[in-house]
């Protein structure tokens, strides 16, 4: 073999936090994970490293605690490898880091997180992914954005209660503002319009769901804030390009079906 992926960038291990049990990840190597709700501390060393919410990433070396303060869900895993050695280098400290600076690593560690266990007959396919999820992890050390309070309120709004929202009217009466005022600020700000951000962050969340194969589209579409699985489907498919079942067959082809969703109308398939 000419080049080996394996020693350049490989997970190792994968763990979820669920609840409000801390969690203790440990281990050589670089720990990635999606904070996909909730609120959760760092500590590090004894002291507290900051903190997380909804939508966030989790970057660091093994040897730290996550604490929830509120209910949270977190997926993570963690690499080992030469790419991942010199990643580390400039990553001081265990933290969170901004989603917004990339955009693409929530959906590629949920691939990662859904392949199957190693064999003997590795799949060359899955090779270069720890290795891609490491390169869209490239400016995760950004500082974040420097928010107005308005705006910062709408995407931790947005991020924790996108199930419920009815629309971006609903969500300026809940901060207290007009529409308009909320279009014209958000958008300036995030370069997107609130409604528009609204429809990705339901779209991530139905994407996790879709992986993780125990719920049909219907079920998918309440949990997410969609009005039904017709409309999830015809809003994936305009953001996407693909159906729903489409999408997971290609991001996750070799998961275990649980339990499928229905495939008896024809817009879901």
């Amino acid at each position: 073999m000419i080049f080996d992926w394996n020693a350049c960038c490989a997970v190792r291990e994968i763990r979820e936090l669920q609840g409000e049990a801390p969690l203790t990840l440990e281990g050589d190597g670089l720990w990635v994970g999606v904070l996909s709700s909730g609120r959760c501390l760092l500590a590090a060393a004894g002291q507290n490293a900051g903190s997380g919410a909804s939508g966030d990433i989790l970057l660091g070396r093994g040897g730290f605690t996550l604490q929830p303060a509120t209910p949270c869900h977190l997926l993570c895993l963690r690499m080992e490898g030469l790419a991942v050695e010199e990643f580390l280098r400039g990553l001081p400290r265990p933290r969170f880091a901004d989603s917004a600076a990339c955009p693409n690593a929530a959906e590629q560690l949920a691939r990662l997180c859904s392949a199957p266990a190693e064999s003997d007959v590795p799949d060359p396919a899955l090779g270069a992914a720890p290795y891609a999820l490491l390169c869209a992890l490239a400016h995760a050390d950004e500082e974040a954005r420097r928010l107005s309070p308005l705006v910062a309120e709408a995407v931790e709004t947005i991020r924790n209660n996108y199930m419920a929202l009815y629309g971006v009217e609903d969500l300026a009466d809940a901060l207290g503002v007009s529409k308009c005022h909320l279009v014209r600020t958000f958008s300036a700000e995030m370069g997107v319009s609130p409604g528009k951000y609204l429809t990705r962050t339901r779209l991530e969340a139905a994407k996790l769901l879709l992986l993780e194969r125990e719920y049909n589209l219907e079920m998918i579409a309440s949990l997410c804030g969609f009005s039904g699985a017709n409309y999830l489907c015809r809003v994936f498919r305009r953001e996407e390009g693909l159906s729903p079942i489409a999408w997971r067959d290609a991001a996750a082809p070799h998961a275990p079906a649980k339990h499928l969703p229905p495939r008896n109308n024809e817009m879901y398939v």
